[in-house]
């Protein structure tokens, strides 16, 4: 037998505040598996190659995220695309050598494919820390890096999860907009001394 909840709603007091956390959710030494997100835990947004950038660009917005991992029918990797391939110069270029328009591009023209994305493996994501990230991700200059590890029921590699700048900034209470790299690691880097 359960009970039914008794939930009576209520007019916001008019002396009402907002809540603020007052602290950072990490620290430069804080183990850096608490600033991945994994994909055990969270869906990974995906897009498929023949997609157009404009509709790519629609799923990273609708998403509220700015990478979508490639994968084709059988959720096999295929690559990623960012926000910044999407609306860079690389689109422009390409559209221009082609002789096309914008939105005659499709991902697979813009992605970084499998075999040019760098990775960390979990096991050694699990011994370092957040610093460590940031510093990695600012040697490869940038935004995101990929975590592997293996699929304990297929013993296949797999995609686990991922770092970006921009969300490590928002954890560590740092606005990061756009896509300015110097700016972007210069004001995490401020903030990690704070």
């Amino acid at each position: 037998m359960t009970l039914a909840a008794k939930v009576r709603t209520h007019k916001l007091s008019s002396n009402a505040t907002l809540c603020t956390s007052g602290f950072n959710l990490i620290a430069a030494d804080s183990p850096a598996i608490e600033a991945m997100t994994d994909f055990a835990r969270v869906n990974v947004v995906t897009v498929d190659t023949s997609a157009t950038v404009s509709e790519a660009n629609a799923r990273m917005i609708s998403r509220g995220v700015r990478l979508l991992m490639v994968a084709g029918g059988d959720e096999q990797v295929e690559g990623l695309i960012t926000a910044r391939d999407i609306l860079g110069e690389k689109p422009v270029q390409i559209a221009q050598a082609r002789g096309c328009k914008l939105d005659e591009l499709n991902v697979g023209e813009l992605m970084t494919p499998i075999g040019s994305l760098d990775t960390l493996y979990l096991g050694e994501v699990l011994n370092v820390r957040v610093a460590d990230i940031l510093t990695a991700l600012k040697t490869l200059g940038r935004q995101h890096i990929l975590v592997e590890d293996t699929d304990p029921i297929t013993g296949l590699p797999r995609v686990r999860g991922l770092f970006s700048a921009t969300n490590i900034g928002r954890l560590l209470g740092v606005p990061v907009l756009g896509f300015d790299l110097p700016r972007t690691f210069a004001e995490i880097e401020a903030a990690l001394v704070n």
